[in-house]
């Protein structure tokens, strides 16, 4: 392994899944400037768009992300005529 590659400033962060509220807390050195409140201590806070409480493999529902449109947007272009 090469020396000297990996980060040494590792420090809890909150990653808060958006799509339904779910929040955990790891250690990661990604870099935020907002912060959430949780069990009264304040964490630097990283908003995804899906994770393990709401990914459909680990859920068994399935349930349709499209933050953009983008299924729409293929619906419209390449559906059925």
């Amino acid at each position: 392994m090469k020396e000297g590659i990996h980060p040494k400033e590792y420090r809890l962060v909150a990653f808060k899944d958006m799509s339904n509220e779910h929040v955990f807390i790891t250690k990661s050195t990604a870099r935020t400037r907002e912060t959430i409140e949780v069990d009264g201590v304040a964490y630097p806070v990283i908003k995804m768009e899906i994770s393990n409480s709401s990914h459909p493999f680990f859920t068994g529902k399935m349930k349709l992300v499209d933050s953009a449109g983008r299924v729409d947007k293929f619906n419209k272009r390449y559906g059925k005529k």
